[in-house]
């Protein structure tokens, strides 16, 4: 990307824009994660299993060479049988520090970013192969800055190194002079405060490595003003988008009409296939209001909250089916229908011998 394009892109990257990034496996990552794990686990499988190891690998191959005469060495299938005997011993020692380094690696990379499949990430791409895009990446900001994080780990790891070293010189020449038994613990001790070391100065890169890879990531996602507008304009010219537009739209109206129920005066119902929800309350002025229609299970479940919250059914086939057509939702019905509704709030006032029109909660 030329600096003149990297000027222009001055807007924060839009939901979308990160959403299909993500999906695209296109996530920040630090590489120097995986390398702490592996350190990690080597610290591990010394600290709890290299004693232990080592010694029944060593008695295994003591019983072996103190007594040759046991293993019959006269056809090729002997000699195979031995040394996958030998296999097997090794195998149990160098298992425990396989798993642990493959299992680091693999926590390593699900602590960044949960784990996902896409194939996108091995179709050869033009790019990769490109000399101007390797141009780029080598002396570009990426390339800087992994020149920068092999230089620290070169004179971390050589700074590290050597104070051990020159630390443990004294340890090391009186070790020479004592028994030959004491030197694989000097050994172990010395690669113990080694690792530390090392992982020491290795999670402070893996802090300063994660950080500027998400910044690396973001400062890559951000759009120009011109983006935003493309990207503004595809969206509403999306059929999927606007379908789900809809669908939220229908579904913010059908809760509403739903909590609005228990309001009403009374429910106008063609048994089970309309029903329509009305408020009269005489002291609000003005002709019944529509709080809710719906037809099949709609109506269904509109009766059901009336019914359950003591709010009059009134069944009329023909009365509900044309008011459907021509009531609007939050909406005063039509004229057309004044002397039908007034006709069945009347009969509700007679039948209950109370005031309609209350106001109610």
């Amino acid at each position: 990307m030329s600096d003149e394009d990297r000027s222009s892109k001055t807007e924060q990257p839009t939901e979308k824009k990160i959403r299909d990034t993500v999906e695209k496996g296109n996530l920040p990552v630090s590489r120097e994660a995986p390398i702490l794990a592996s350190l990690l686990a080597a610290m591990a499988f010394f600290t709890f299993q290299v004693r232990e190891g080592a010694a029944h690998l060593l008695l295994a191959l003591k019983s072996t060479m103190e007594n040759p005469l046991q293993w019959e060495l006269a056809t090729g299938a002997d000699a195979i049988h031995v040394l996958g005997m030998f296999a097997v011993e090794i195998g149990r020692f160098v298992m425990p520090a396989l798993l642990l380094f493959i299992g680091g690696g693999v926590v390593a990379s699900v602590l960044q970013n949960p784990p996902q499949v896409n194939f996108e990430r091995i179709v050869p791409k033009a790019s990769n192969v490109s000399p101007s895009s390797g141009f780029r990446r080598i002396f570009g900001l990426k390339g800087l800055t992994e020149f920068g994080k092999a230089m620290f780990k070169f004179i971390a790891i050589g700074v590290v190194v050597g104070s051990i070293l020159m630390s443990g010189f004294p340890t090391m020449m009186k070790t020479m002079y004592a028994d030959p038994v004491l030197m694989p613990e000097l050994i172990l001790q010395m690669a113990m405060k080694l690792l530390s070391g090392v992982s020491i100065a290795t999670i402070l890169l893996v802090a300063a490595d994660i950080g500027l890879s998400r910044l690396h990531w973001k400062r890559d996602l951000m759009m120009s003003k011109q983006e935003i507008k493309d990207e503004a304009k595809q969206m509403d010219g999306d059929p999927m988008v606007k379908a789900r537009q809809r669908q939220i739209a229908r579904e913010r109206v059908r809760r509403r009409m739903m909590s609005n129920v228990p309001k009403a005066t009374l429910v106008i119902a063609n048994p089970t296939h309309y029903a329509i929800a009305l408020r009269y309350v005489r002291e609000e002025g003005g002709a019944p209001v529509v709080l809710a229609k719906g037809t099949d299970l709609l109506a269904l479940k509109i009766r059901e909250i009336a019914e359950a919250n003591d709010v009059p059914v009134i069944e009329d086939k023909l009365l509900a089916r044309s008011m459907y057509d021509h009531v609007e939702i939050d909406q005063m019905i039509p004229p057309q229908f004044f002397k039908a509704v007034a006709e069945i709030i009347y009969y509700l006032y007679t039948r209950s011998g109370t005031k309609m029109g209350v106001a109610t909660a």
